[in-house]
């Protein structure tokens, strides 16, 4: 039976928003098959290089790693650029998309890390992309939708050469009632988590219909004729 385990950050580790409703990683145990279970080692704030500290607490007889973790990266990167989410004031300079794109680079190194700790114990792995969150003022959304696809770019690239299921958190919690917060999950947003992290665990996500992406290394050699 399976035996799913939550890494990366409060996507996951959300109890503290939810207002006294259930965390997805109890929603998760609770829709799992009789027998089943669910971990819960994401830590809220953490960010890629925890990642790996986490998998040192693997419980033995896991069978499905889940990650959801980015958010606080992108998070800290504005921080550093000293602007709201890649809100640049004014008019966009070249020193400042300069920046962005050195932050996506080091994230992009730092993501990997996180990835290939995870695909060490060779157990079936599934990737969470960065969802827009849930800002009251439209064009600040707008502004951090853009900036956070950067990070997304990067989520998706990795999943692609790695050939991993991705989540896409940005199509899941989609509402304000998703939301406890500007960014945090509640109840009803990680009920939609947990359901399609159970219906990939359990296989059921195979009966729905879902794109997928190909890459130059998964086209086999063509005979010519």
């Amino acid at each position: 039976m399976p035996h799913v385990v939550l890494l990366g950050d409060s996507i996951f580790d959300n109890g503290c928003y939810t207002s006294g409703g259930p965390d997805v990683v109890s929603q998760v145990r609770a829709l799992l098959p009789s027998g089943s279970d669910a971990t819960l080692l994401a830590v809220d704030g953490s960010m890629t290089d925890n990642v790996a500290d986490q998998m040192q607490r693997l419980p033995r007889g896991a069978t499905d790693l889940v990650l959801s973790v980015g958010g606080n990266n992108a998070l800290a990167c504005a921080s550093k650029l000293g602007i709201a989410l890649f809100g640049i004031s004014g008019s966009a300079t070249a020193s400042a998309l300069d920046s962005m794109v050195e932050m996506s680079d080091d994230f992009e190194a730092h993501y990997r890390s996180a990835v290939t700790s995870c695909l060490l114990p060779g157990l079936p792995l599934s990737i969470c992309t960065i969802y827009n969150g849930n800002f009251p003022d439209e064009a600040y959304q707008r502004i951090a939708s853009l900036g956070l696809a950067m990070f997304n770019d990067v989520i998706l690239r990795v999943a692609i050469e790695n050939r991993l299921p991705v989540i896409d958190l940005r199509l899941i919690c989609a509402n304000p009632e998703d939301y406890a917060n500007a960014i945090e999950p509640s109840s009803v947003g990680g009920e939609k988590i947990a359901k399609v992290i159970v219906a990939i665990v359990t296989g059921a996500c195979h009966q729905i219909p879902a794109t997928r992406v190909y890459a130059a290394h998964a086209i086999p050699a063509l005979k010519v004729q």
